[in-house]
């Protein structure tokens, strides 16, 4: 079999992938781009991908045997037409859960607990204080309710760990067909009227593909944390970013529509900064994932 590899470069520097030379001829690139993939496909069996594209156009002009997506997400690749010629594609499950719930509590932690302003104050003001402490509000876990979009094996121990807080935790099932009974189902409007921290979970397709916007996002509370360690896409960063700058809600993600971000990208352009936090789609990343 001969395999290649298109973005090896995303699985990290120093990865070994000679185990791989065991099983057939093996071309790795470190990065392709669009106009490179079929040319760098035309005599392979297997393609391994992380986030380059496999559509209907590469599909036609390559032999392709299996696709072997290197994560969890599987969004780039068109899977209809891949079943339709009998291509195989796979994915890698749970390895990246307990990194991608690590950085989910990173976040809530980091917003919740306001850390950057007591870290500030504790370096640059407190030598200066008249009293031992230094007081704004923050909540804990145990008085908040919080919502979760997307519950796969990711959201389910998100969710536990919530529950475990005493946070009261509700869910919204994007696909309307993964009922779960340990925690209450809400409509998505509902659920984000009712929640203080909601946290998106979820793949992207056409069920979650723009799901939260500006006609929903008005349902939010004031002070409402919203997190997305889905997709990029499923929340549309142009609203959300006038939300962050209209009324004061908090904003959490780890993915972007188009990754790298953009230079223009709306989020960048946002005056209250406290509000946002941005990481580059490193959720999964942990040593042991």
């Amino acid at each position: 079999m001969k395999i290649v590899f298109l973005d090896a470069k995303t699985l990290g520097e120093d990865i070994d992938l000679s185990i791989f030379k065991k099983l057939g001829e093996v071309k790795i690139y470190q990065t392709t781009n669009k106009n490179e993939t079929i040319d760098r496909l035309s005599e392979a069996d297997i393609v391994v991908t992380n986030k380059v594209v496999i559509d209907k156009n590469v599909i036609d002009n390559t032999n392709l045997k299996l696709i072997q997506v290197a994560a969890t997400g599987m969004n780039n690749i068109d899977l209809d037409y891949a079943k339709e010629k009998g291509i195989i594609v796979k994915n890698i499950t749970n390895y990246s859960t307990n990194s991608v719930v690590q950085i989910t509590f990173s976040m809530v932690f980091k917003l919740l607990s306001k850390i950057d302003y007591f870290n500030d104050y504790g370096k640059n003001e407190w030598c200066n204080s008249d009293i031992f402490t230094h007081i704004i509000p923050f909540n804990e876990l145990s008085s908040l309710k919080v919502g979760i979009i997307g519950l796969g094996n990711i959201g389910k121990k998100v969710a536990s760990i919530f529950n475990e807080f005493g946070s009261e935790v509700y869910y919204y099932s994007t696909s309307k067909s993964n009922y779960n009974t340990n925690y209450k189902h809400l409509e998505l409007n509902e659920l984000l009227k009712s929640c203080d921290i909601i946290s998106i979970h979820a793949p992207l397709n056409q069920n979650t593909l723009n799901l939260i916007n500006k006609n929903n996002l008005k349902y939010l509370k004031d002070g409402a944390i919203l997190l997305n360690l889905g997709r990029g896409g499923i929340v549309n960063e142009n609203d959300i970013a006038n939300e962050i700058d209209k009324r004061e809600i908090f904003y959490a993600t780890d993915v972007i529509s188009t990754e790298p971000i953009d230079c223009n990208n709306p989020l960048l352009k946002v005056k209250n900064k406290d509000r946002l936090v941005i990481t580059p789609h490193i959720a999964w990343a942990s040593v042991e994932s």
